[in-house]
């Protein structure tokens, strides 16, 4: 120890801790997407991509106003140019090695030097030029370019100096598309073998790959099918093995599923969309010509009413501006329904759209609902709380693990989190919130084998779900107004 004569300070690492600030809608979609647009479409399958707004997302998965072949653009479109929020996270189970068609050559015209395939999917390094009677096979970048115009088509010209006859008039062009129609839910689960993760069990991979950790899951186009519905109920937990999160999923709105709203209670009855994570959402909506599933628009004003609140979930979406034109039937009839109509949805634990002076979404319940009463699990904001509150305690304090189990440890963490709460407190984001260190809830078997514990209460505020005004008419005010009624 060298010889010390002076004043000397030192500093210690600050006790309290500084949280981990997480987005709290970070959305997980999985579908398909038309890949064939982007540089190297192998490069954007079945694994997490992250997108943060719509010029990424064309470059990263393409982009088509086709949904229904491309189910991922529903959210792309949702979140980027009618929200315009994000980012989103996306997996697209769309592979051009196997859910292709292989088209057979077929004589193609030529205008001003140039040939129109006016059709979507179509795989640019697949395209092999011939001449007419298919004898000579032309070089690409030689003898001709092809690229995609604005519409997702494909343009082939010729190169005034390659081998394509100036006046020729046809070209047999063949060429591999994308077959959107050959994926199945099996392809949109998807699962874990030999080192590959596929479909939706990518949502393991956000936080490992990506650092994030997912709030929302929704397929939009396949989450109305029970077998996804039920598999994305069960992504909603032990997330790497401690997340948690929400899934928002459609209710089938096709004559075999529920297109009157008096059917829609059994069918999310019967297909056990009925978790204190689902968000169960009927009918479909528009935007003009667009059709979305609701999910899709839902996700979206989710993500962006947490955004005007700090990023906290503490305001639920219900009767929250829904920027829709109508909402319809899997066969596109409108549907309209009143606020008694609604509510008998919501009295079942389904969120719907009413148009009030515009459209709004309405409902507050979760799938639980009403088979569960439980505050923490019936309402949305609520349930999204603690789901997000338990996230991010696991990143701020995930640093402490391993640390000596000793009384700095235990003082630093809860004089962090109380302090934390606090804040949250004050900005009456939440009604209350405070940790405890209680030594006779840690047995010494458990402080033995290294587990501490303890014990949080967390106080969210539940939704103003129904404001009741009691109008009595008041006859003695009646008599004190008229002429010598004061007296």
């Amino acid at each position: 120890m060298s010889y010390l004569h002076g004043i000397y300070v030192k500093e210690n690492p600050t006790s309290v801790l500084s949280p981990v600030n997480t987005d709290s809608a970070i959305i997980f979609v999985v579908g398909t997407a038309p890949i064939n647009l982007t540089a190297n479409p192998s490069s954007a399958v079945n694994k997490p991509i992250l997108i943060s707004n719509f010029a990424e997302a064309q470059e990263k998965l393409g982009y088509s106003d086709n949904f229904k072949d491309y189910t991922i653009c529903q959210l792309v479109d949702a979140a980027f140019r009618v929200y315009n929020v994000g980012p989103i996270v996306a997996v697209n189970v769309l592979d051009p090695e196997e859910h292709k068609i292989v088209s057979t050559p077929q004589l193609k015209d030529v205008t001003n030097g140039q040939v129109f395939l006016q059709e979507e999917g179509i795989l640019l390094d697949t395209i092999v030029v011939k001449n007419s009677t298919g004898e000579t096979t032309y070089e690409k970048g030689k003898d001709y370019t092809s690229e995609f115009d604005k519409d997702g088509f494909v343009i082939i010209k010729r190169v005034a100096t390659g081998s394509i006859p100036a006046n020729a008039t046809q070209l047999s062009i063949g060429y591999n598309k994308l077959d959107p129609s050959s994926v199945t839910e099996s392809d949109i689960i998807g699962g874990y073998s030999g080192g590959k993760y596929t479909g939706l069990e990518n949502i393991t991979q956000v936080y490992p790959q990506l650092g994030i950790v997912p709030g929302i899951i929704v397929i939009p186009g396949w989450s109305h099918k029970p077998t996804v519905g039920i598999a994305m109920t069960a992504k909603t937990e032990n997330i790497n093995g401690a997340f948690k999160c929400v899934a928002i999923k459609d209710v089938d709105c096709s004559p075999s599923g529920a297109d009157l709203y008096t059917e829609v209670a059994n069918w999310k009855n019967s297909n056990s969309y009925t978790d204190k994570h689902d968000i169960v959402v009927w009918p479909k909506v528009q935007i003009g010509d667009k059709k979305y599933y609701f999910s899709a628009v839902l996700a979206a004003l989710i993500a962006y009413t947490d955004a005007q609140n700090d990023n906290v979930p503490f305001v639920s979406p219900s009767n929250k501006s829904l920027r829709i034109s109508g909402t319809i039937l899997e066969d596109g009839t409108e549907v309209y329904l009143d606020q008694i109509q609604a509510n008998t949805l919501n009295a079942q634990g389904i969120i719907t759209a009413i148009n009030l002076s515009g459209w709004k979404v309405w409902g507050n319940n979760t799938g639980a609902y009403p088979s569960t009463t439980d505050v923490k699990d019936r309402f949305i904001s609520v349930r999204r709380m603690f789901d997000w509150w338990g996230n991010s305690f696991i990143q701020t304090y995930f640093q402490q693990v391993d640390n000596p189990m000793n009384t700095r440890l235990i003082e630093a963490l809860v004089d962090s989190e109380n302090i934390r709460a606090n804040g949250y407190k004050a900005k009456q984001q939440i009604a209350d919130a405070r940790i405890e260190f209680n030594l006779d809830e840690n047995p010494q078997t458990d402080l033995l084998n290294g587990v501490i514990r303890f014990k949080q209460y967390l106080t969210p505020y539940p939704p103003a779900e129904a404001i009741v005004n009691v109008l009595e008419f008041d006859p003695n005010a009646l008599t004190a107004s008229l002429p010598g009624g004061e007296e």
